[in-house]
């Protein structure tokens, strides 16, 4: 919603002020859907050679979600602690050996289906699961399970970063495709140098919207667009952090309420439940 409103904006006071300064639109309407052809074609092509098919399929799947609010809330990473106090406190009463049936079929656990939120990103509970499955073989020590989840975390941020990189290379390329369209309508210009001036002038102009264009949708749409995505993925990898020092915490000997103390401190503070909410929260879903 604040994207299309930031837009909206945008849009209204570009071409708002152009107005009230007494330009006039119609040259511009004019030659738009040309001067789109060739910036937003040339960028296309472009877009797409320079990159993998698999960084197109992601772009074009992150996209949309540019577009809608924000899912990590105070209340998800409220049902995430939850679960993981539940799975640790089950393990810490019983055993670890307790807690394998749910590791191996959380579509089946009841402990992850109190918290449908969770269990419905197969990403997270994935991560989970993987990690509560070698803390249950007991192979691995906390500095090497710590080793395995930096670098799943750093995968995780360089995947869902690609689609980021792409789209602000299509906003740097942008008023360079505006300068070619503009370049264009200076050609065709030249070539009618026997109109008279009023004519030529048209022209002129209308050459420059190519310019104008290039320029407008770089740092107006796409470099925006780029920069909401970044943040987005910034949230991701946030959310497996605080898995991760939860988890830790647990594998180096703390209670499972302190454990998820230290996951709690690492979320950003806007949307970081207090010790309060979080206790009263884990003691109503008991």
């Amino acid at each position: 919603m604040f994207v299309i409103i930031g837009y909206l904006i945008a849009l209204g006071c570009v071409f708002g002020g152009f107005m009230l300064a007494g330009g006039n639109m119609a040259p511009i309407l004019k030659v738009l859907h040309v001067e789109l052809m060739i910036i937003g074609g040339g960028a296309l092509g472009a877009f797409i050679v320079c990159n993998q098919p698999k960084v197109l399929k992601a772009t074009l799947q992150a996209l949309p979600s540019a577009f809608k609010g924000s899912k990590y809330t105070k209340g998800r990473y409220l049902e995430l602690l939850a679960l993981q106090y539940d799975i640790l406190q089950k393990a810490r009463k019983e055993g670890l050996m307790a807690i394998e049936q749910d590791v191996e079929n959380p579509d089946q656990s009841a402990l992850f289906k109190k918290y449908p939120t969770i269990a419905a990103d197969h990403h997270v509970v994935e991560f989970i699961t993987d990690y509560l499955r070698m803390m249950v073989s007991g192979n691995l020590n906390a500095h090497e399970i710590e080793s395995l989840m930096d670098s799943e975390i750093e995968t995780h941020h360089h995947e869902k970063h690609a689609p980021v990189a792409a789209i602000a290379r299509l906003a740097a390329g942008l008023p360079a495709f505006g300068i070619v369209a503009a370049v264009l309508g200076v050609i065709k210009t030249m070539s009618s140098v026997g109109q008279p001036p009023a004519v030529l002038g048209g022209m002129i102009g209308a050459a420059l919207v190519g310019t104008f264009l290039g320029i407008f949708l770089a740092y107006a749409i796409a470099d925006p667009l780029a920069g909401v995505l970044e943040q987005k993925v910034d949230e991701s990898s946030k959310e497996l952090q605080c898995i991760k020092t939860t988890l830790l915490a647990s594998m180096q000997g703390y209670a499972p309420t302190t454990a998820i103390e230290f996951g709690r401190k690492v979320l950003i503070s806007t949307e970081r439940p207090t010790f309060t909410e979080l206790e009263s929260h884990v003691k109503g879903k008991k």
